[in-house]
């Protein structure tokens, strides 16, 4: 199934992608709907049960953040052996870690209006969504425990990141990690298996990796993460980036402002956020 949370005149509805557009569900989003421990019953049962009358034809539909509310949004750097090796770094035991908010995130068309910062950089990304709590589990609980995948980029402001030797200044400016376009659920997608993570600015191609090279996978971070902190239904893991981010460059390329980036993995769709560079007179360096 493609799940979706839709913009409509009155708010946002979560929905099910049918073949001619969406079906509404009984729920704001699919943060809303996931925390319902009956949410795949809930969607087979309005699958099964709706009239023709119901669905939003496809082409009127525009699709917001899908996940507009996360408890946690935890993301995994130097998860990829390339995107490791380019970064000139070895292989690692554990999975580094961080976190994001909620308004970090924004929407798989919106504008990226970024400010105090020249050197903004592009990770292509899957984020894997939990749909079941999660404690202390193992691998393969973890795995039953998946709602679904989606699309991010986590979009790094690699002048604030080199600040200090936490990332977390530079990952988390506000509406700067687009998500989106659906969450596609476990029967129709397998990242162990292999699925391509692409980038593009401007239509040229940047990034292109494999999710059978990660080093953690998908399931194996919900269960290291889970030994420390509970994931509930809904929160949101970024599985890392391949490499060609622009930092790894030579000499390093940074978006521009105007720029067009696309973030794309088949089978769930492409994400398309314009980039609006602010630099502020005052900003502290």
């Amino acid at each position: 199934m493609k799940l979706a949370t839709i913009q409509l005149a009155e708010g946002t509805q979560a929905a099910v992608e049918v073949a001619t557009g969406y079906l509404p569900l009984a729920a704001s989003s699919l943060s809303e709907l996931l925390s319902d421990g009956t949410w795949k019953q809930q969607v087979e049962a309005a699958l099964a049960a709706h009239q023709e009358s119901e669905i939003i034809p496809g082409e009127t539909v525009a699709l917001s953040n899908p996940l507009p509310a996360p408890a946690k949004v935890i993301c995994c750097g130097l998860n990829y052996s390339d995107h490791i090796t380019e970064m000139g770094r070895e292989l690692p035991e554990y999975p580094t870690l961080f976190a994001k908010f909620a308004d970090t995130l924004t929407g798989p068309t919106d504008q990226l209006n970024i400010r105090h910062s020249t050197n903004v950089d592009w990770e292509a990304e899957l984020a894997v969504v939990v749909g079941q709590r999660l404690s202390d589990a193992t691998a393969d609980e973890a795995s039953e425990a998946i709602a679904g995948y989606t699309v991010a980029n986590d979009v790094s402001l690699r002048d604030w990141q080199r600040r200090t030797l936490q990332w977390f200044q530079g990952k988390a400016f506000d509406a700067s990690t687009p998500i989106g376009p659906v969450l596609v659920t476990t029967d129709e997608i397998d990242p162990v298996a292999g699925v391509e993570v692409i980038c593009r600015i401007n239509g040229e191609e940047v990034q292109r990796g494999n999710t059978k090279t990660l080093v953690f996978s998908a399931a194996n971070l919900l269960a290291y993460i889970s030994q420390f902190t509970t994931l509930n239904p809904g929160d949101i893991v970024l599985t890392g980036t391949p490499g060609g981010v622009g930092m790894g460059m030579t000499p390093p390329r940074y978006l521009q402002d105007g720029d067009q980036l696309e973030t794309e993995i088949p089978g769930i769709g492409t994400l398309s956020n314009k980039v609006s560079l602010r630099v502020a007179a005052n900003a502290t360096h």
